[in-house]
């Protein structure tokens, strides 16, 4: 799926929420708990990280979000 940010950039739990992946803060924070989060092909483990347009964010095997 592609996801168009608004402003600048966007952070990784608010991902998961807007996209509906998550269905509330806690549980997006869960998500990345359990290690499944990959940005660009590396673990990210940062709940709040900064995505940009160009990021590319991957949930275990099933879920890819490309950012613009």
């Amino acid at each position: 799926m592609k996801f168009k940010i608004e402003g600048d950039h966007i952070e990784l739990i608010q991902l998961l929420k807007v996209t509906g992946i998550a269905s509330t803060g806690g549980h997006a924070k869960m998500i990345v708990d359990d290690e499944v989060v990959y940005r660009n092909g590396e673990l990210e483990l940062r709940k709040r990280a900064k995505l940009v347009p160009g990021d590319v964010i991957e949930i275990g095997d099933d879920i890819r979000i490309e950012l613009e």
